[in-house]
């Protein structure tokens, strides 16, 4: 994987840029274009985005000008990651040449990018092989908040953002991973092997983990809690969960 971008390159606009940057193989997280823009140009554009399974939203002109950084975006506006995405595959094969049981992060609906920097930063810390994203309803790798937040983490632990997580956790599972699921309902942490081959899955605070990501799970594992509130910071959440598993392989 290649991260030597500048963190703040995260805008292409213009109608050639943004085909040259579809064409180059670069990253686009997101595609705003003009809303009723349909010339040839622009249909083009679309069409590969489409290909990529790029997020495609159709805007107003007053939201391209404030994304704009130069006032000359012709109706599109890509939003490209930072930094570039790896392959689940390449977690795997981390894990395999350090001789280690696969350990990943899977996330499910983490929109703020502040909890997801944070969360890049633990899984480096902890000994994750890689954290896993959906396309959609994730914030991604574009943002120089996220790049800021994982203190240089993302340097060095793989990011994969995915189509369908379920799909993925199923496939991993033919691999020998099984998944545990931070859920407020499940076992106390101690109580849940998680030892081996795993995925730790977090959702966000106010959803937690999505229906039928967390059915994919095998176990779902709560943190005690001693105050007055019922939930931790996603993040938080993360770092207690991920350091449980770091224990119980350690011992």
């Amino acid at each position: 994987m290649s991260h030597d971008k500048n963190v703040n390159e995260s805008i292409i606009e213009g109608r050639n840029a943004v085909m040259e940057a579809f064409r180059s193989g670069k990253p686009v997280d997101k595609l705003y274009v003009l809303d009723g823009c349909q010339d040839g140009a622009v249909r083009s554009i679309i069409r590969e985005a489409r290909k990529h399974d790029t997020i495609l939203n159709f805007v107003e002109k007053d939201r391209l000008n404030q994304l704009s950084e130069t006032g000359k975006h012709q109706g599109v506006i890509a939003s490209v990651a930072a930094y570039e995405y790896a392959e689940v595959e390449d977690m795997l094969k981390l894990a395999e040449e350090k001789g280690e049981d696969p350990f990943l992060i899977i996330l499910d609906n983490i929109e703020d990018p502040h909890n997801l920097g944070a969360i890049i930063r633990t899984a480096n810390q902890a000994g994750a092989h890689g954290v896993i994203i959906p396309k959609r309803r994730a914030v991604g790798l574009m943002t120089a908040t996220v790049a800021r937040t994982s203190a240089g983490a993302l340097n060095y632990t793989p990011v994969a953002k995915v189509t369908n997580l379920v799909k993925t956790m199923e496939d991993l599972k033919k691999k020998g991973l099984w998944f545990v699921c931070a859920d407020m309902d499940g076992d106390v942490m101690y109580d849940v092997n998680m030892k081996g081959p795993i995925g730790l899955v977090i959702g966000n605070e106010g959803e937690g983990v999505g229906r039928l990501v967390k059915d994919t799970c095998d176990f779902t594992a709560k943190i005690p809690m001693k105050g007055d509130i019922d939930s931790l910071n996603a993040s938080v959440a993360a770092g207690v969960l991920a350091y449980e598993i770091v224990r119980q392989r350690s011992v």
